[in-house]
């Protein structure tokens, strides 16, 4: 096997990256070594590229970032039992302590030492990345490569829709990044009534309507509470998925729900937001749940069967597919807001 790979590479700490040679990683008794197929570029991508307040007190460079990619497995260490050279595989890219009090009673995802593979340590921007058997995710070959590259963003999705009871349900996404646009394939595929898609970007809600949605609506233009209250009889959504973190975003949300509905909020806001707890949520008798990352392991198997049975129709959200080494250009188109879910291929684009 090669010794040296190429590799996205933030270097120091300064706004962009390089495209560096560097040694491929060695990996322990417990890892397993990953020839990355397909990447794809996050919003937490992006906050690094920028070298963002939120990059400046998180990342310490040199750092390869990437937490979200599909690929083959060509090296197991002499510990591993249940992954083998060949497997096509994901990976969840939290890595929980396992010993704090969330770990040991179910909720991982919500881990107080939690590590990120790409934030925290090397990630998978690069021709191999090194990863825990512990969060190795075999695949099934017939899931396609594209989507198995987008299973962090899925999950996410998955675990906000799947949060409370969605079948026969109308539900609102406020903010149609890439999640919110995934969110809605999701919504519909396990039986969402209506779904309304709320976003300010037109590029988005050209997509959100190809992702099928019931209802595009321009915040900024059009007066949402009064369409989604027509839309429901008077009533409101019965859930509202907020995936923007603005705060007019958050103020929609409020306005739409029913009185009993469900907001469930994984959109990161900047700022504190003010919000009337009286009339906003105790008067209303709603649920408001915060949604952090996909559950360990129950939302990848969801999103896994949701896959394998052909339920979701993601392509509409992948808007361009790059070679590694224009990884800086695709960073900048990704800023103009004219591109989605941007997928980067280590060995040239498909």
């Amino acid at each position: 096997m090669q010794k040296t790979m190429l590799a996205v590479v933030k270097p120091a700490a300064a706004p962009g990256a390089e495209i560096r040679e560097m040694r491929v990683p060695e990996f322990g008794r417990t890892e397993v070594l990953v020839k990355v197929k397909i990447a794809s570029i996050c919003g937490t991508d992006l906050h690094i590229y920028e070298w963002d307040r939120w990059a400046q007190g998180r990342i310490h460079p040199p750092l390869v970032p990437g937490h979200e990619f599909c690929g083959e497995v060509v090296a197991c260490g002499d510990e591993v039992t249940s992954v083998r050279e060949g497997d096509f595989v994901s990976a969840e890219m939290h890595v929980a302590c396992g010993k704090c009090l969330q770990c040991r009673t179910g909720e991982a995802h919500i881990c107080q030492n939690v590590r990120i593979i790409g934030v925290d340590t090397d990630g998978a921007f690069a021709e191999y990345v090194v990863i825990p058997e512990s969060n190795i995710w075999k695949l099934d070959p017939a899931i396609p490569q594209e989507y198995a590259s987008i299973l962090d963003p899925l999950g996410n999705a998955v675990h906000s829709v799947l949060a409370g009871e969605i079948a026969a349900k109308t539900v609102a996404i406020t903010g149609c990044g890439p999640i919110g646009l995934f969110a809605i394939a999701v919504a519909r595929a396990v039986g969402a009534a209506r779904v309304f898609a709320i976003e300010v970007n037109q590029h988005r809600r050209k997509i959100a309507a190809e992702m099928k949605a019931d209802l595009v609506l321009d915040p900024s233009s059009q007066d949402v509470r009064a369409a989604v209250l027509e839309e429901t009889g008077g009533l409101g959504a019965d859930v509202v998925l907020e995936m923007a973190g603005h705060p007019m975003a958050i103020r929609t949300a409020f306005d739409i729900v029913r009185r009993g509905g469900r907001i469930s909020l994984l959109g990161l806001t900047s700022k504190p937001i003010s919000l009337n707890f009286s009339e906003d949520i105790i008067f209303k008798g709603i649920t408001v749940q915060g949604i952090n990352g996909r559950k360990m392991y129950q939302t990848w198997y969801q999103m896994t069967a949701l896959l394998k049975a052909r339920k979701l129709k993601l392509n509409p959200a992948i808007t361009q597919r790059i070679a590694m080494k224009d990884f800086s250009s695709a960073m900048e188109r990704l800023k103009t807001g004219e591109a989605s879910k941007i997928l980067v291929y280590p060995n040239g684009a498909r």
